[in-house]
């Protein structure tokens, strides 16, 4: 299949591109009834012959190429209705009647706030579009974007998800006039996936109650089917939680699918070099070392502990807390015995041969470095975050 992209270098042509291209190259495979072979990359600096020869021997057009912030108004109606103008011409002229998907906004909707010259300028490419499809025969799909957010989107240009993770993430300020004022977000990744999805006759159908996006099948128009209503207060609050994780370690809860996934993954892509990497606490003694890595809202923490040949750690036991022990390097030995009781427990554990060994609530335990030349590794985890004041753990030797 060969596709042609108008506005390849902007925030969702960038990342359609990559995703067309693993596919083309054989490392995405989740899509496997699509065979990309030429892609077709436009954008204002490319020259007039790619896009001559992309309206040529296309199979599929993706046309995302569009005008936001222009100085001067008129150039709205030039840009999002004369370029798509001048495209579907150049598709007539080439008798080519491949399907096309035009990306609009639900701005085009004009109502209230979308009242603008950026939204009728949108209106008109839609209209001008349903309009072709009616004279060629060809399929058309319309989607009318909320607001996007995700890697490699523009800062201070469209987008506040952009601008608040930008700012956040290089310690800029960040204005927000009214907290409760509510969003619909699509992220990239959802957008793509819809994307990817059209070119395999499998889009989304839906129509619009007003400025609400209703799905249904046999819809006039298209729409990503996964969107996020937030306040800008809880993006914000997010954002916070996010930039102080290296210094809490602790990761909030980011469940599948949810907002707050998406929204870490697009924090973090605009983080400075000097943020990509943040030193942590070693306790460190003459035994060896151990490291807090990260704590979770509601799955407890991970350490790692480091001992030097020949040391015994541990040597306690808890009530309700467990732990996993898994040795990653070294040669060790761990024992466990329960209270009360002289039956021990023994599992000897190796880097060679890495498994998890429960630590089980009224065992004591402990663990030994067997060998005499190597230090042993343990990464840890407990199924709750240590509280100095009410540590749940109790000293007493294993044997």
């Amino acid at each position: 299949m060969n596709i042609l992209i108008t506005g390849a270098c902007g925030f969702v042509g960038k990342n359609l591109t990559a995703a067309l291209q693993s596919i083309r190259d054989g490392k995405d495979k989740t899509h496997p009834a699509l065979a990309v072979d030429e892609l077709y990359l436009y954008d204002i600096d490319s020259p007039a012959s790619v896009l001559e020869e992309g309206c040529q021997k296309a199979d599929f057009v993706f046309h995302l190429a569009g005008v936001n912030r222009p100085q001067d108004p008129a150039e709205f109606m030039k840009g999002n209705f004369g370029f798509t103008s001048t495209l579907l011409d150049m598709l007539k002229k080439h008798r080519n009647s491949c399907p096309v998907m035009i990306s609009s906004s639900i701005q085009a909707t004009c109502i209230g706030r979308y009242d603008s010259d950026y939204g009728r300028s949108k209106k008109a490419g839609e209209e001008l579009i349903f309009s072709y499809g009616k004279e060629t025969g060809a399929k058309v799909l319309v989607y009318r974007f909320p607001n996007l957010f995700g890697k490699w989107c523009r800062p201070n240009y469209n987008s506040a998800v952009a601008t608040f993770c930008n700012n956040m993430a290089n310690d800029l300020p960040i204005t927000v006039n009214d907290p409760s004022v509510q969003l619909e977000l699509l992220y990239i990744d959802d957008l793509i996936d819809e994307m990817l999805c059209a070119l395999e006759g499998k889009e989304d159908r839906c129509e619009f109650d007003g400025i609400n996006t209703v799905l249904t099948e046999g819809g006039c128009y298209c729409a990503a089917p996964v969107t996020h209503k937030v306040t800008l207060g809880e993006i914000v609050s997010l954002l916070e939680s996010f930039k102080a994780q290296p210094s809490t370690l602790t990761m909030p809860e980011i469940s599948h699918n949810s907002f707050a996934k998406k929204l870490y993954s697009t924090y973090l892509s605009y983080l400075p070099k000097e943020k990509v990497s943040f030193p942590l606490k070693m306790n460190v003694d003459a035994r060896g070392s151990f490291t807090e890595l990260l704590r979770t809202e509601k799955c407890g923490q991970f350490s790692v502990n480091i001992s030097k040949p020949g040391i015994t750690k541990g040597q306690h036991w808890h009530h309700t807390k467990w732990e996993f022990f898994i040795v990653v390097s070294g040669h060790g030995l761990i024992q466990e015995r329960k209270i009360g009781s002289d039956e021990v427990l023994n599992f000897e554990v190796s880097g060679e041969k890495i498994e998890a060994i429960h630590m089980l609530p009224g065992y004591t335990h402990n663990i030994i470095n067997l060998s005499e030349t190597e230090d042993l590794v343990t990464v840890m985890w407990a199924n709750e975050c240590f509280d100095p004041n009410k540590p749940d753990t109790f000293f007493e030797v294993v044997e």
